[in-house]
C-alpha cells in the first residue's frame, strides 16, 4: 500500500507529569491512528494546547505548578479544541469544576483503554465539520435571534458569534432538534458523548449552566433553554415561554 494511502494520524496532546501514563497511552493509542504529543508541566501544556494543532486535550488535573484547571481556566480564553479531564477516583468536586471551567468531558484515573478510546472519539466527533460539498449545506437550526448550523459548525446569538465547546455546540444543536419538546438528560447525554446516564452524573446539567451563561439566559426567567424538573430541558423561541 501506498503510504499516501494511508490515513492520517490524529494529534492528540497528552498533558500529565506521570511518564509512564503518558507513553502507556502513547502505546495504545498509536495503533487506533493517534499520533500523541506528551507535555508534563501545565506551563508546556498550555503553550502547546494554543498552537492549534490538536484535535483532543487529554489533561491531568493533578499536576505541581500550574494544575490542570488553571491551564483549562487559560486555554478556554483563545481555544475550544475540545479536552478531556483526568480526576482522581471518585472526586466529583474536580469533575464538576473542570465541566465549569470548559472541559468537554472527563475520565476517572482507572479508565480503561476502550473507555479512553471511545471518549476521545466522542468529543472528537462532534468537533469536526463535514467535508465541502452538498452534503455540508445544512439547514439554519433556528429560534430567535439564535441561529446554528451544523454543516459550518457555527452558532450566532443576534449576528453574534457563540464561542461554544464541541460538547456545548452538541448539546444546542440537539434541543434546537427538538424545539418545543422535552429531551431528558438520559438522552441529551447518550447523544452526545455516547455514553450512559448515571443519575449521580452531573455533567449534563453544568454544559447546560455553561450554555446558558453564554447565551444569557437566566434559569429562573429563560428566553430559551427550561428546566423541565426532574425530567430535562426543553428549548424555545425567545419570548415563547414555557
Amino acid at each position: 500500500m501506498n503510504p499516501r494511502d494511508l490515513p492520517q494520524a490524529r494529534p492528540l496532546l497528552v498533558v500529565d507529569d506521570d511518564r509512564k501514563l503518558c507513553g502507556l497511552i502513547r502505546d495504545y493509542l498509536a495503533p487506533h491512528g493517534w499520533q500523541v504529543d506528551m507535555r508534563h508541566t501545565g506551563t508546556e501544556g498550555l503553550e502547546a494546547a494554543r498552537s492549534g494543532k490538536f484535535e483532543a486535550v487529554l489533561l491531568d488535573v493533578m499536576m505541581p505548578g500550574m494544575d490542570g484547571f488553571e491551564v483549562l481556566r487559560e486555554l478556554r480564553k483563545s481555544s475550544t479544541v475540545p479536552v478531556l479531564m483526568l480526576t482522581a477516583m471518585g472526586e466529583e468536586a474536580d469533575r464538576i469544576v473542570g465541566l465549569e471551567l470548559g472541559a468537554d468531558d472527563y475520565l476517572p484515573k482507572t479508565f480503561s483503554s476502550r473507555e479512553l478510546l471511545a471518549r476521545l472519539r466522542a468529543v472528537t466527533r462532534r468537533s469536526v465539520s463535514p467535508p465541502a460539498g452538498d452534503d455540508a449545506i445544512a439547514k439554519d437550526l433556528v429560534a430567535g435571534e439564535l441561529v446554528l448550523n451544523e454543516g459550518c459548525h457555527v452558532a450566532t446569538l443576534a449576528g453574534e458569534a457563540l464561542e461554544l465547546t464541541a460538547l456545548e455546540f452538541a448539546i444546542l444543536a440537539t434541543l434546537l432538534k427538538s424545539k418545543g419538546r422535552v429531551k431528558t438528560r438520559e438522552s441529551l447525554l447518550e447523544e452526545v458523548s455516547d455514553r450512559r446516564f448515571d443519575v449521580f452524573d452531573r455533567s449534563i446539567d453544568v454544559h447546560v449552566s455553561q450554555l446558558r451563561r453564554k447565551l444569557g439566559d437566566d434559569p429562573k426567567q429563560p428566553r430559551f433553554i427550561h428546566t423541565i424538573r426532574g425530567v430535562g430541558y426543553k428549548l424555545m423561541d425567545e419570548g415563547a415561554g414555557s
